[in-house]
């Protein structure tokens, strides 16, 4: 049985060039404005039903999870009064 031989593979080491340096402060900025400057155009604004609703949905999450912690804060506080009770007997 004869194997096949692996291709050699050739390491390529990468080295300094005047080529490799970065942009300047100012070329950098004006690039990262442009850039928000395009993706500012890609925003929409929502209407006012969709404002309303989402609105609604934040009211009511918010008051379900204030109803859970409030629960879960009474039980924990339950269980450490027993705990305490009990040891001081």
């Amino acid at each position: 049985m004869t194997m096949a031989a692996e291709p050699e593979k050739k390491i390529v080491k990468r080295t300094e060039s005047k080529d490799d340096t970065q942009p300047s402060f100012f070329v950098r900025s004006k690039r990262f404005l442009t850039d928000v400057r395009t993706e500012m155009r890609k925003v929409t604004t929502p209407s006012a039903k969709e404002v309303r609703a989402t609105t609604g949905v934040v009211i009511v999450t918010v008051f379900l999870f204030a109803a859970y912690f409030y629960v879960v804060d009474k039980g924990i506080g339950a269980v450490i009064d027993a705990i305490l009770r009990w040891a001081k007997a």
